[in-house]
C-alpha cells in the first residue's frame, strides 16, 4: 500500500525550491535551470521550456513526483495548483456605477 509522507527531505530539487514554487512557479523554474542544477530540469530537453512558459505549475508537479513520489509536497502544490486554476486565491470584484448605467 502506498503512504503519504509529510517530510522535508529533497532528493535533487533544493529546498529554496520547493517553497519559492508555491509563489512564483515560473521565477523559480528560471532561477533553477540558470544555476545548472541537475537533475530532471536539464534531462527532460525541450518539453520542460514549453512546459515552464505554458503550464509551469504542472511542471513543477511533474518534477516533484519524479524527485519524491506522492509526498507532502506532492500534495501541497496540487492545493496550490488547484487555488490557482479554481481561482480561489484572488479575483476582481466588478461593481457597477451609477454613472455606467
Amino acid at each position: 500500500m502506498h503512504t503519504i509522507t509529510f517530510t522535508f527531505i529533497t532528493h535533487m530539487l533544493p529546498f529554496w525550491f520547493l517553497v519559492l514554487s508555491l509563489f512564483l512557479p515560473r521565477i523559480s523554474l528560471l532561477v533553477l535551470w540558470w544555476q545548472g542544477q541537475p537533475g530532471p530540469v536539464h534531462t527532460l530537453g525541450i518539453v520542460p521550456l514549453i512546459f515552464a512558459v505554458v503550464l509551469p505549475r504542472l511542471l513543477i508537479l511533474y518534477l516533484i513526483y519524479n524527485d519524491l513520489g506522492i509526498s507532502g509536497w506532492f500534495l501541497l502544490h496540487l492545493v496550490a495548483l488547484l487555488i490557482a486554476w479554481g481561482g480561489i486565491g484572488g479575483g476582481q470584484v466588478r461593481r457597477r456605477r451609477s454613472s455606467d448605467l
